[in-house]
């Protein structure tokens, strides 16, 4: 029987991640039927303390991604479900922003959702994801359910009852809805006509993009790559930061001559894209890029962005396209949050993205959504293409730094390592003003340290032992020259591993 430790431990941020699948050593099974059952419970314990509804007139829409482990451990949140006489939705393979908009959908107007999926970690792994109205749940929310998920013994159900429901099919008419608004065209318009758009999905959920939005707008998707859903990821990571993954995209969209491609993460809440000269649009460039799109409509706004974006993106988006560039701290949701405080707060903000290409637009329900990243850009991407423009014009002023580098500086030999972390950071600040090293101010996370040829921010690690150390520099072997400095700066503190510098 799993025990409240046990679950504890499966928390990552505002998700649930772990081990599905036998077979790699070292990474024993702890998602299990058995947890997941009691999770999906302390879930439902969760919404009826939050609005007040009886257990029974609760409907829990529920879908996943591609992996091997995703039809098991669907049976046991519906199994968990309809054992509690709560309505079930089972929504198959989906999407995480799809997930939330059954929610909002008048098809199907969930209560709340479950997404299972581990977004770009190995096949063996899965994990969960939970909507409601508001969005996706915190870390204290994730903190709250599994502790009741430890008092929850849910027995096993027959998850037959469930209704079945093809919710990608509407998630993508909203796509294919959006898409025609911007462009001022029916659908039977074919407003997509001589656009040739390649998908690289990773074989992951985001196929549908291929055939339920593009095709049916009329666009050419000739040479798209791992469309077919396939939980062993056979071809590349699926993730946009993978550089396997970027140059398969970057290869079918060279060798079709395509007019953009866009790849997907496995449940489609990141994009990257490639131009057609095989530029890569991910990281600062796809940031500025969105900014670029959303300039016009929003003046003066400000962007929120994470916390190792370059001084060359603050410079684009602040001197090219006069908007304020504000830096906070790493995590999808943390960035997200700031995003809807400084909204809140009278200070529009239209736009909250990490590097990760995690994006979420105020327009959009602040969801971070890949395949409405996708819209906007493909709708851009077709706007100039009729003009006799092009998207890459849009960022030609955007400078990138020569070097950049991360490192990962482990903890080692302490109890409490996020304790150790903050003591690293408040001796890397004092000994930086000692040696006369300017220090960012604000600093919304770790320490940004600033240099003649570029800057270093150190800080902890949102989920794991050691403190990530990114670098960037304008000046060739400036990178080095800064992490030598870096290097001398934390050469006492023993319990961190400086080897990789």
């Amino acid at each position: 029987m799993i025990d409240e430790k046990q679950l504890m431990k499966l928390q990552n941020g505002s998700d649930i991640r772990g081990t599905a699948v036998a077979g790699i050593a070292d990474e024993p099974v702890n998602l299990t039927q058995e947890a997941v059952r009691c999770i999906t419970g302390g879930f439902l314990d969760f919404l009826t303390e939050k609005n007040g509804k009886p257990v029974t007139e609760l409907t829990i829409a529920v879908g996943h991604d591609s992996r091997i482990s995703a039809p098991d451990l669907k049976r046991a949140v519906l199994s968990a479900i309809l054992s509690r006489g709560a309505k079930a939705i089972d929504c198959g393979l989906s999407s995480t922003p799809a997930m939330f908009m059954s929610i909002l959908f008048d098809e199907t107007k969930a209560d709340a959702s479950i997404m299972i999926t581990a977004s770009h970690l190995p096949y063996n792994r899965n994990g969960m994801k939970f909507f409601t109205e508001r969005g996706g749940l915190e870390a204290s929310d994730i903190k709250k359910v599994l502790s009741y998920a430890a008092k929850n013994r849910v027995p096993a159900s027959n998850e037959k009852k469930a209704a079945s429901f093809d919710l990608l099919s509407v998630y993508a008419s909203h796509l294919r809805k959006k898409i025609c608004e911007e462009l001022s065209a029916a659908p039977e318009d074919k407003p997509l006509a001589g656009m040739h758009i390649v998908i690289d999905a990773g074989n992951g959920s985001g196929g549908f993009f291929a055939s339920k939005v593009l095709a049916l707008l009329g666009a050419d998707t000739t040479g798209s790559r791992y469309l077919e859903p396939d939980g062993m990821f056979p071809n590349h990571i699926p993730n946009p930061e993978n550089k396997e993954a970027m140059a398969a995209i970057k290869e079918a969209v060279l060798e079709n001559h395509a007019d953009l491609g866009l790849i997907f993460d496995t449940d489609v809440d990141r994009m990257s894209a490639v131009l057609p000269t095989g530029e890569e649009i991910n990281r600062n460039a796809l940031i500025a890029m969105m900014a670029a799109i959303l300039a016009p409509d929003y003046p003066n706004a400000t962007i929120v962005t994470d916390s190792v974006t370059s001084d060359e993106l603050t410079c684009f988006l602040e001197n090219e396209l006069h908007l304020h560039h504000h830096r906070f701290k790493r995590g999808y949701k943390n960035v997200i949050n700031e995003c809807i405080r400084l909204n809140e707060e009278g200070t529009i903000s239209p736009l909250a993205i990490e590097t990760s290409g995690h994006g979420a637009l105020s327009e959009n329900h602040y969801l971070d959504d890949g395949a409405y990243l996708a819209v906007k850009l493909l709708i851009a991407a077709t706007k100039a293409k009729k003009e006799g423009c092009t998207l890459q014009s849009l960022i030609e002023r955007l400078a990138h730094p020569l070097e950049s580098s991360e490192y990962r500086l482990k903890i080692r030999g302490v109890e409490d390592a996020k304790d150790y972390a903050g003591e690293v950071l408040n001796a890397f600040a004092a000994r930086a003003k000692e040696s006369g090293i300017k220090i960012a101010e604000p600093s919304y996370e770790g320490v940004r340290l600033i240099f003649p040829q570029g800057w270093a921010l150190l800080r902890m690690s949102l989920h794991d032992p050691n403190m990530p150390l990114n670098i960037e520099s304008r000046e060739k072997g400036g990178t080095d020259i800064i992490a030598k400095k870096v290097k001398t700066l934390l050469s006492d503190l023993t319990s961190l591993d400086l080897s990789v510098l």
